[in-house]
């Protein structure tokens, strides 16, 4: 299927330590699609990924968190890994610009350890989401219906539980993204 994602723009919400695998192919995927994607970052300049084992590259940061605003982008992804969603879980702005796609109807996508940032944000009481099987006592503590498959979609909150799922996870991005609001994504 053809979908038209000319003028969309998406932001990656990724703190030191994410998982670079999740960050780097929705990404290439988005940006092969003609989408502007802006990695968005409490980090000044430049992000430093984890790479399954050890620390990988750096990536720059496209724009401060603290001048990012959910009105200029249409959907928001965020990467897993340990450390980026345990970082961004406790940054007030990070829960703050989160929960402001929820509000303004937008799709998020959400990979392995990312959707402990939605938990903190509030966002996944009554959703249906997958993620890495180790957090999902706390999203079903959160009040989510927790699933165990490689993607899962509720309204424009796209889930997946971890690299071995990016290729579903990243078709399900283009397709909701091309989509755009959804009534339910409400918080």
């Amino acid at each position: 299927m053809s979908y038209s994602l000319k003028g969309k723009r998406v932001a990656i919400l990724a703190a030191n330590g994410f998982e670079e695998s999740e960050l780097q192919s929705p990404r290439q995927t988005l940006k092969a699609a003609g989408v502007e994607v802006d990695i968005v970052s409490p980090e000044d300049s430049q992000v430093k990924a984890w790479a399954k084992t050890d620390w990988g590259d750096d990536y720059p940061v496209d724009r401060a968190l603290g001048e990012a605003n959910a009105d200029d982008y249409d959907m928001l992804v965020i990467p897993g890994g340990l450390y980026n969603p345990d970082a961004l879980r406790v940054n007030k702005k990070a829960l703050t610009f989160t929960r402001h796609f929820f509000e303004q109807h937008k799709p998020v996508g959400a990979i392995c350890h990312g959707p402990w940032v939605l938990v903190s944000a509030g966002v996944v009481g009554g959703r249906d989401l997958t993620s890495y099987p180790s957090i999902k006592d706390d999203l079903v503590n959160a009040g989510a219906n927790w699933h165990d498959q490689e993607v899962v979609c509720d309204s424009g909150l796209v889930t997946s539980r971890s690299p071995a799922d990016l290729e579903a996870f990243n078709n399900k991005l283009i397709e909701e993204l091309a989509e755009g609001k959804h009534k339910r994504q409400v918080a």
